[in-house]
């Protein structure tokens, strides 16, 4: 398949453009999920040191620490209607220097909190508080950094180009494990529970100065700039279609929501609270599915180019249906080899990356320039929101309830079993935004 060549938003850039785009749009998305990895890293640490008063259950602690995780999420969608409707009015550029400097400021006051030792019941709400921040930002991000990407890319390099906000999200949780795995190396146990878990929250500082430096260099978009000078018409579809396509998208990447933060994210807390792993064995097995998550996100994207996004995604998503109870039922075999359950990560990750590579082109192409922005911003953040910010707390609750350790693999092949029915409509012109020529491929 091929995009029409009449396409506004394909027209060739300045290759030294493409590339600064691609940059400045992604390295937001980097100390986004570094900070997001590393939070559900420490989530065990954070949960003894602001949640849990000197006599509290552990498990309890861990509970409020994702639910205080899941309102983050929940955050994100306001950022997206928020900051979406400002970079479909005033441009991407404005909007993605705001959501790095609210961001990079959240994140870094983090590893300044006073505890629950030290301000008592003070100490949770002002984590909350600043989580809550931290999703407001993050719901501006993602929408700002694709329209970005995939409105500099070159004709047909849409899915390629789309593909980096996916392979910067695993640089990102590869870079929060692999300080934390650091961390948990050099320091002892008592050291990292007292400051050492500090460390990678400040360290977001320099690289959110840095992020903004290149940001302030970004261009705005050929597309919003031809726009906004009244070379193309300003097509605003009916809010109808525009929540229809929301819709819809938001159900493609469900599957790739769910089972990402499952398989990257939770699963360092469910190998320590659920099959009495250790801190660093955890990491270990964290840093191996983040690796195969990496592996397969850019040739996935590439090869959407290709063959089309459907079958690339379709395929990740039947993969993790099929396999997510037999791998994680890999890693509670006490028999297999610490090769074969590595092996079992490595391949978690990689079929996540398989939907995540094309993913946010196929978003993009859902909607128009007018509301783009917005539209595949607030896709992405109710996805996430219900499936990746629940997703910890959903899980741990769910084990203390029934006992089944075979829950995180559930939840991800049910999840996944919705993106394929939704996925499956993928690649037919969509009704809602049939006039919306500009953002299809055929």
């Amino acid at each position: 398949m091929s995009a029409p060549a009449h396409d506004p938003d394909l027209r060739a850039a300045q290759p030294e453009h493409s590339r600064r785009a691609l940059l400045a749009g992604s390295v937001g998305n980097f100390i986004e999920w570094y900070e997001f990895g590393v939070y559900g890293y420490f989530a065990t640490v954070i949960a003894a040191r602001f949640f849990t008063p000197e006599g509290g259950s552990e498990v309890e602690g861990l509970v409020k620490t994702y639910a205080s995780f899941a309102l983050a999420f929940f955050f994100r969608p306001v950022g997206a209607a928020l900051f979406g409707r400002l970079g479909d009015r005033i441009g991407r550029r404005p909007v993605l220097i705001l959501v790095i400097v609210l961001m990079t400021a959240a994140t870094t006051l983090i590893g300044a909190l006073p505890t629950y030792a030290t301000v008592g019941a003070l100490a949770p709400w002002l984590l909350t508080f600043l989580r809550v921040l931290q999703g407001l930002s993050a719901g501006g991000e993602f929408g700002g950094a694709v329209s970005v990407m995939t409105e500099f890319a070159p004709p047909g390099r849409r899915g390629l180009y789309g593909s980096w906000q996916s392979f910067t999200v695993a640089l990102g949780l590869l870079g929060g494990a692999g300080v934390a795995a650091l961390l948990a190396t050099v320091l002892d146990a008592r050291a990292l529970e007292a400051w050492g878990w500090r460390l990678p929250f400040l360290l977001t500082l320099p690289l959110g100065l840095g992020a903004l430096w290149l940001r302030l260099r970004l261009d705005e978009t050929p597309s919003f700039r031809r726009e906004s000078a009244g070379e193309e018409a300003r097509e605003r579809p009916p809010r109808r279609e525009v929540a229809r396509a929301i819709t819809l998208g938001a159900a493609r990447v469900m599957g790739w929501a769910a089972a990402g933060y499952t398989f990257l994210v939770v699963l360092p807390s469910y190998l320590q609270s659920s099959l009495n792993a250790s801190f660093r064995q955890a990491l270990l097995a964290t840093v191996l599915a983040n690796l195969g998550f990496a592996l397969t996100i850019v040739p996935a994207g590439l090869l959407s180019d290709r063959v089309g996004r459907r079958p690339v995604m379709l395929t990740g998503a039947v993969l993790v249906t099929v396999l997510a109870v037999p791998l994680l039922n890999l890693l509670q075999e006490p028999g297999a080899s610490n090769a074969v359950k590595g092996a079992a990560v490595l391949v978690a990750g990689a079929v996540v990356g398989l939907m995540a590579g094309p993913g946010p082109a196929m978003l993009s192409e859902m909607f128009p320039t007018s509301v783009r922005y917005t539209g595949l911003g607030l896709a992405y953040a109710l996805s996430n929101a219900v499936f990746s910010g629940c997703a910890g707390l959903i899980i741990t609750e769910t084990i203390k309830r029934t006992g089944s350790v075979d829950i995180p693999g559930y939840y991800a092949a049910a999840t996944c079993a919705v993106s394929v029915l939704a996925l499956a409509t993928l690649g037919r012109r969509p009704r809602t935004l049939v006039k919306s020529q500009e953002i299809q491929r055929s």
